[in-house]
């Protein structure tokens, strides 16, 4: 059951991560919620592209884990 929860975090997380960069890629003004960094274009674009590696790393991790103890069962 917790692994299911962090895969579905990972997933939102991926979703907010990419949604985030492909938003301030189009207009580079628009930082989202990411914009109370203060990073600048580059920073809160790296932000964004961290967000969504974690999120696809998480998700990933998740599934596996929930697969293996499936197989146990």
């Amino acid at each position: 059951m917790k692994f299911d929860v962090l895969q579905i975090l990972g997933a939102a997380l991926t979703v907010v991560g990419a949604q985030g960069a492909i938003r301030l890629l189009v207009d580079h003004a628009n930082t989202g919620l990411l914009g109370w960094l203060g990073a600048g274009f580059t920073g809160t674009l790296a932000g964004y592209l961290v967000a969504t590696a974690l999120g696809v790393v998480l998700a990933g991790w998740a599934h596996d884990r929930a697969k293996a103890l499936g197989r146990r069962k």
